[in-house]
């Protein structure tokens, strides 16, 4: 206490300023750098806060994170590992892409369409408000710094929208990334179409950096999108053209990967210019 006292009450002054200064910086470093709720190795469980009925066949499935303030931590364009019981009692692991992204604090969303046959389909089909969900992650290949590429191109079907939606909020809700986004986006008739609302408030709101061509085979009697299945031709005109700095990404029903596939080395895509989620 003597030698405290006995300081000089500038140098007191300072070593307190620099306290002050270290704690604030660490406290600054600690929550820019939030650590996520996600454990890649070990199942977690998230509680389903809400669940809304998009369709006769599609949720919304909403899961609350541990505080408030938690971040899921998936990088763009990765997907987490679900686990749950089918019809049988019997474990299922199925990979899903929230539509979420770390600028949603607190939470985590999940777009499920239910198919009749699905065995994770059946689990979420009985999951009400209160249960929770098993998960793991983060899990993928694809990797993405803002600006990497000067375009991206997406041809999505059904469900594999939900990638894509992910890479396109993250890439537009960054004002310091002017990459442009271009999607193909197919489905059998216009009920089909997932997220439709956010996908068209996406092209509202970045009319230059979002344009979305919609595909169906079976479409309305008034109907200005594509009709029938994916072509060449649709490719050529929607998505940017064969390019070093631009990279096509593809996700939907096997049949259809197989055919965008052959569509893009018949157009002049290079094998590096193209991921598959």
């Amino acid at each position: 206490m003597d030698f405290i006292e006995s300081l000089d009450p500038q140098i007191l002054l300072g070593a307190t300023v620099a306290i002050v200064v270290i704690v604030a910086a660490a406290y600054l470093f600690t929550s820019k750098k939030a650590k996520g709720s996600l454990d890649a190795e070990n199942f977690k469980d998230f509680k389903l806060v809400k669940r809304t009925q998009l369709s006769h066949n599609v949720a919304k499935f909403r899961f609350e994170l541990p505080t408030p303030t938690s971040v899921l931590g998936l990088p763009i364009g990765q997907h987490i590992s679900c686990r749950g019981k089918d019809s049988q009692g019997e474990d299922v692991i199925k990979p899903y892409t929230p539509t979420t992204l770390d600028s949603d604090v607190g939470y985590f969303e999940l777009v499920i369409k239910m198919y009749p046959q699905g065995r994770m389909s059946h689990h979420f089909r009985e999951m009400r408000v209160g249960d929770y969900l098993a998960v793991r992650g983060p899990k993928g290949r694809f990797k993405y710094q803002p600006g990497q590429v000067r375009a991206f191109g997406m041809l999505a079907g059904g469900s594999g929208i939900t990638p894509m939606f992910q890479v396109a909020r993250a890439i537009l809700e960054n004002p310091k990334d002017k990459t442009k986004v271009h999607l193909i986006y197919a489905n059998v008739s216009y009920e089909d179409i997932l997220l439709k609302e956010e996908l068209d408030g996406l092209t509202s709101n970045y009319p230059d950096r979002f344009k979305i061509y919609y595909v169906l085979n079976q479409p309305p009697e008034v109907w200005d999108g594509g009709v029938g299945f994916v072509s060449k031709e649709m490719i050529q005109a929607q998505l940017p053209a064969p390019a070093h700095d631009i990279q096509i990404l593809r996700c939907g029903p096997p049949p259809m990967n197989k055919a965008m596939a052959a569509h893009l080395e018949a157009l002049g895509y290079a094998p590096e210019m193209q991921f598959q989620f």
